[in-house]
């Protein structure tokens, strides 16, 4: 049997806020990366 979740601390949950936040900022500037080299390749030949 399990047990419930603890709930988070008010720390803890701005911590995992900032973390999702920043990962979201990672992959953000990777999709845009690629999304500028297509449209390089493209202009470029």
């Amino acid at each position: 049997m399990s047990r419930p979740p603890v709930p988070l601390t008010v720390e803890q949950a701005a911590a995992r806020r900032k973390a999702v936040r920043r990962t979201v900022f990672v992959f953000a500037c990777i999709a845009v990366v690629v999304y500028v080299g297509f449209i390089l390749l493209g202009v470029l030949r």
